[in-house]
């Protein structure tokens, strides 16, 4: 029980202070659960980090299901969840009655938004070093990871991303099998998954069935509930089969799913273009994972319940296959990633990951952010913050945001 407090007290201080989307996430855990807390091991994180990136739906939030479950078993996963994911949800689902009650979109608040962009660059230019240093550390990766980079950046398209980590695991499986280097795979080994005396075997057994019949359940409703809302329709049920799609089928982040989202909501009428953009405008700016949008937009669908039963509806929805997928893989984790074959595909995957996040580092994270002198003499000082004055990553962005206000 004490772990599992721990877990919802760490990803809590996260969810209200971890602005910027999925890859200012990334920073936020490494620095609270690799450098702060040592939950995790550099190449451990990295390890979970390249599974949950090759998955559908929103990274950061299977980072943080998937952090939680090695912490504290399901309950763990269920905190970190909550923990991380209300706050935003909150603020939007208000904003979504105020937008109900009033109209309009964002008004305002251009000053502070930036502060929280500029400071964002900061912290994830900081793992990327940290990460580079601890992932690429011979000229093989280092390459991996520039040339990474240099296709996200030069494609452009979201998708890359997937390709580029296959990419990563195919060219770490040929280069790097002879390398005998001996860790702990992922650090699962502290977690409810390691199953080391003969009376835990049941437990194992018994994980390894939960993981299988979450996998299972995954497919039975990503095919399912089309069929079902055709034969029994009904707002709830539709609105939920419409969340459950985007959340199953898209890759790369938080903000490729809003195409997707657009379609099933703004399309069928639902929801308003206006108001989508202006929900759009909001969850930028709110810490905490960009799907909380879903519960925005389930605020403005009509049906029982009212505001609060249809956003709780499309949360769930969005969230579920991140659950069903995570948790269907965690336990069959640890064994596969002892192979010797997998560690290697795992090393030049990590590789990928790190030119991943220098790809988004320039674009779009520098890019949105950073458009002038003025800007750079922001960041210089949100830098000096972080690595002089040695603050916390969440108190430099809401002290960046303040100061922003009146820069």
């Amino acid at each position: 029980m004490k772990s599992v407090i721990e877990v919802f007290r760490e990803f809590l201080i996260l969810g209200l202070s971890s602005f910027g989307g999925p890859t200012a996430h990334i920073a936020f855990f490494r620095d609270r659960f690799v450098a702060r807390k040592k939950w995790l091991t550099e190449a451990d994180f990295a390890d979970l980090l390249a599974l949950c990136q090759f998955l559908p739906g929103p990274a950061s939030s299977q980072f943080g299901l998937s952090i939680g479950w090695k912490r504290a078993g399901w309950a763990g996963a269920l905190a970190a969840w909550v923990a991380f994911t209300v706050p935003s949800a909150l603020l939007l689902i208000l904003f979504g009655l105020g937008v109900m009650k009033y109209g309009g979109g964002l008004e305002g608040g251009a000053g502070w938004l930036k502060g929280l962009q500029i400071a964002v660059v900061a912290v994830i230019a900081g793992a990327v070093t940290s990460m580079w240093k601890t992932l690429c550390t011979d000229r093989p990766r280092q390459l991996l990871a520039l040339a990474a980079a240099v296709i996200l950046l030069g494609t452009g398209i979201a998708w890359m991303q997937l390709v580029v980590i296959a990419l990563g695991a195919v060219a770490g499986w040929f280069l790097f099998r002879g390398d005998q280097t001996e860790r702990s795979p992922t650090g699962l080994n502290e977690g409810p998954d390691r199953i080391e005396s003969s009376t835990e075997k049941g437990s194992a057994q018994q994980g390894r069935v939960s993981g299988a019949v979450c996998l299972v359940l995954f497919f039975v409703l990503l095919l399912g509930l089309p069929l079902v809302a055709k034969v029994q329709p009904g707002q709830p049920l539709e609105a939920f089969t419409a969340m459950y799609r985007s959340g199953s089928l898209v890759f790369g982040g938080g903000h490729v799913v809003l195409p997707l989202l657009s379609q099933e909501v703004v399309e069928p009428g639902w929801v308003g273009r206006e108001e989508f953009l202006a929900g759009y405008g909001a969850a930028q700016a709110v810490p905490g994972p960009l799907f909380t949008f879903s519960g925005y937009l389930g605020s403005l669908i009509e049906g029982p319940g009212g505001p609060w039963g249809m956003a709780t509806i499309s949360l769930i929805g969005i969230f579920l296959p991140a659950w069903l997928l995570v948790l269907g893989l965690m336990p069959f984790w640890h064994s596969v990633v002892k192979r010797p074959g997998i560690r290697a595909a795992l090393a030049g995957t990590n590789a990928a990951v790190v030119g991943l996040l220098g790809a988004a580092l320039y674009n779009p994270v520098w890019i949105g952010a950073i458009q002038s002198s003025k800007d750079v003499v922001f960041l210089i000082g949100v830098a000096a913050s972080l690595l002089v004055m040695k603050w916390p990553p969440w108190v430099v962005v809401i002290t960046a945001g303040v100061v922003g206000h009146f820069w």
